[in-house]
């Protein structure tokens, strides 16, 4: 196989982070190592980029065989497709996941079937080979459980529901920072060349609920934070900035689907009327609709379409 270029990213207070190339892009997935004591990685992304955990630790100095802790911060294939997989090559290693996300992990072949009928004939290209993590090296968290991984570093697991019902996100005390998996939504690293910040939510199906989101980002606020680590991609320390894009779109988002939805039209409509809202934005701010960030932008929105017509049908 051979690996797409990308040196691990050196932030601070001991924290890297590994592009996995999710959908063979940079900067659209990423793996978080918090050096120390007790060598931790938070994400794993989908099963291919377990090759690109191994080559980043090995650039940090690291072998499998040193990590401790693998964290997922719920178990969508881009998030804990690899989990599995990751945690057979890791012989020292303990997994920690939501008490309702243990069960897709031990057998994944209800998530797997999820996302074959969503990719098709890419499912195997994005997230084969799945498999099953040993369910004895499993450990359930949740609000309220920290986890020891330095003499001087406690994390603490919340309960952050709102992308997924199984959702944590894991507060690190040390640098005052958050890794919020989905919860907090997406930021769009290929932005940043413009000096663009730009962040939308991920309400991908099939647990969106848009109130539980809004008080997990409310949460997010109330502990005034210095970052927010997210899955897709890369740390900010825009918080308030990024907190109130995800805010203001989710309420763009939801208006959207509801119009459309009460019109009789589906998913694929939702995301074309949230895609011209976001070209407005953006272009504004200066992107042209050709730029390379759409081709990710469109696959969010319909996923994200897919997630609001999902929570809708069911209201």
């Amino acid at each position: 196989m051979n690996l797409h270029s990308r040196k691990p990213i050196k932030l601070h207070h001991g924290i890297s982070l590994i592009d996995g190339f999710d959908f063979g892009v940079s900067g659209r997935t990423g793996s978080y190592i918090i050096e120390g004591d007790e060598l931790t990685i938070i994400e794993t992304g989908p099963s291919p980029a377990v090759p690109y955990i191994k080559k980043g630790l090995e650039e940090l100095g690291y072998s499998l065989a040193d990590v401790k802790h693998i964290i997922v911060t719920h178990v969508h294939l881009d998030h804990a497709g690899g989990a599995g997989r990751l945690l057979a090559l890791c012989p020292n290693a303990v997994l920690y996941v939501h008490p309702r996300g243990k069960r897709h992990l031990v057998d994944p072949k209800k998530l797997a079937a999820g996302a074959r009928a969503i990719y098709g004939e890419r499912f195997s290209e994005l997230y084969d080979p799945i498999v099953t993590a040993e369910e004895e090296r499993i450990v359930e968290k949740t609000e309220g459980d920290s986890l020891q991984i330095g003499e001087e570093r406690v994390l603490e697991f919340w309960d952050t529901p709102g992308h997924a019902r199984h959702h944590l996100s894991i507060y690190d005390p040390l640098s005052n920072g958050m890794f919020t998996g989905d919860t907090a939504g997406i930021q769009y690293e290929q932005l940043f060349p413009h000096g663009v910040n730009f962040f939308l939510p991920s309400t991908s199906p099939n647990h969106f609920d848009p109130a539980a989101m809004k008080q997990s980002l409310q949460r997010f606020r109330e502990k005034q934070l210095d970052y927010i680590y997210f899955g897709h991609f890369g740390e900010t320390d825009l918080v308030e900035e990024a907190l109130k894009q995800a805010e203001t779109w989710l309420d763009i988002f939801v208006k959207e689907a509801e119009g459309a939805v009460a019109e009789g039209q589906g998913y694929d409509e939702i995301a074309k009327r949230l895609l011209k809202y976001v070209q407005s934005e953006l272009s504004e701010q200066g992107i042209q609709d050709e730029h390379e960030v759409y081709q990710m932008i469109n696959v969010d929105l319909q996923l994200s379409a897919l997630g609001m017509v999902d929570y809708l049908q069911k209201k």
